[in-house]
């Protein structure tokens, strides 16, 4: 195709797949497109080894890394400053939501005797992950593969990781949610800017595709020649069509691998997505701290709920939460069945059209054909 991401990238088709699962990232990649891995809850040896096992199954096609550097969240250390991040971390107390995660689910029958007070204080591995020395590591066993992209959530990619995407010759993204955010990355050089739309699964902001990717658009021709990836919600080729009617090069998207047969996703998650309308996802704060999309569920709506605590700021908030969800995804898989009402996962609204469960290859392919129909639909208004 014609398109500023197939040159930059080296692909056929600017379809980029955001996935935890290794085999998604193949399989997208080896069908024309881009999988891009997400390194963020990774632990540095399961990380190296995806790589290492998708280096040996791609074919040489071209591949990317994700991940998660916030600009500014409690607790944040930049590496520099001698431990003086720690000492000036603001005291928060976090006992209302502790226990209101533990009663939360004892109302379901969950036992929650190993969900102490000690273990969802601990620093979670995506805040380790998102410090400047965390970062610098995986960033340091991504280049040290041949990746075609690196690409940055919440925030500007912080001078470093710029500059060794640049010493590299590696392009960067990095997603963004208003035209303000746009404006920011264009000015610090990113070369590629995911306009993600609150329709996204996970981290996402209010402004709607639809509204987003025209402004975004155009925002940012002052910069220069920059592409945008269009995001949120869309999962069939007649919305990426329109994305790129409206100034997209491409999309970039996560929720439409999660039902596939070879997405990470857990049993009970994905049946749930399965079944899912349009209307039965949500955005909140319970999981990570900061607004992000998720199936509905008694979790999500005890959070919700009146009288439920105001969720913690990011990374405290996954710290009291992760643990319980980890248990209750456990607990969901071997049939308990207030774990299976309690389980969530993120997705986006697309999760309504996500009826069926395919391979990532078949996922390609009818993105591919909807997007040819689409392309035709709209030049049959202007044909004679």
């Amino acid at each position: 195709m014609k398109s500023p991401i197939c040159d930059m990238l080296g692909i056929e088709f600017p379809l980029i797949a955001f996935t935890h699962c290794r085999d998604v990232v193949v399989e997208v990649s080896k069908a024309g497109g881009m999988g891009v891995l997400g390194a963020a809850p990774m632990r540095l040896d399961e990380f190296k080894a995806s790589l290492d096992w998708i280096d040996d199954h791609i074919d040489g096609k071209p591949y990317g890394v994700d991940l998660i550097v916030p600009n500014a969240y409690v607790g944040k250390s930049d590496g520099d400053d001698g431990g003086a991040a720690k000492a000036k971390r603001p005291e928060i107390d976090s006992s209302a939501q502790r226990q209101f995660v533990r009663d939360v689910l004892t109302a379901h029958d969950i036992d929650v005797s190993d969900i102490t007070d000690e273990r969802m204080q601990r620093k979670p591995r995506l805040a380790k992950n998102a410090d400047k020395e965390g970062a610098s590591t995986i960033l340091d066993i991504a280049f040290s593969h041949p990746i075609k992209l690196i690409a940055n959530a919440l925030g500007v990619p912080p001078a470093y990781m710029m500059e060794r995407a640049k010493a590299e010759g590696v392009p960067v993204a990095a997603l963004v949610g208003t035209k303000e955010h746009a404006i920011a990355q264009a000015k610090v050089g990113v070369d590629i800017l995911v306009a993600a739309g609150g329709e996204a699964g996970g981290h996402c902001g209010e402004i709607s595709t639809l509204v987003l990717i025209p402004e975004v658009y155009r925002a940012i021709k002052p910069y220069g020649d920059i592409p945008i990836l269009a995001a949120g919600g869309i999962v069939t080729g007649s919305q990426m069509a329109a994305c790129m009617a409206m100034g997209a090069a491409g999309a970039w998207t996560g929720s439409v691998w999660l039902t596939t047969s070879e997405a990470e996703t857990m049993s009970v998650a994905k049946e749930k997505m399965l079944a899912a309308t349009s209307s039965d996802t949500v955005r909140s704060r319970c999981r990570t701290g900061k607004p992000s999309r998720q199936l509905k569920s008694a979790w999500t709506d005890a959070w919700e709920a009146e009288g439920a605590p105001e969720a913690l700021p990011m990374p405290l908030q996954i710290s009291v939460s992760e643990i319980a969800m980890d248990k209750v995804a456990k607990l969901a898989e071997g049939g308990h069945e207030g774990a299976i009402k309690l389980t969530s996962y993120w997705v986006g609204q697309g999760v309504g059209m996500m009826n069926e469960e395919t391979s990532a290859r078949q996922v390609m392919y009818d993105f591919m054909e909807d997007f040819i129909e689409a392309s035709e639909r709209l030049g049959g208004f202007t044909s004679e």
